[in-house]
């Protein structure tokens, strides 16, 4: 079997944890922050953990993870 390649993109976007979660950075945090409400801002700093059905897709684009 040839081997699978990893998504370019995922593998600049995410990273995982010890225990397998994937951390990602939150959205909407690029531009237009001036329509956005402070504590929207406030709380996408940093990064967080994706949910379960999130995590499925992302180990499609990285298989060797």
């Amino acid at each position: 079997m040839p081997k699978l390649k990893t998504k370019s993109s995922a593998k600049k976007r995410f990273n995982f944890t010890a225990t397998g979660k994937v951390i990602a950075q939150p959205a909407f945090k690029r531009h237009n922050l001036r329509k956005r409400p402070q504590k929207m801002k406030r709380q996408a700093r940093g990064t967080m953990i994706l949910s379960v059905s999130d995590t499925k897709n992302i180990l499609k684009y990285m298989p060797y993870k």
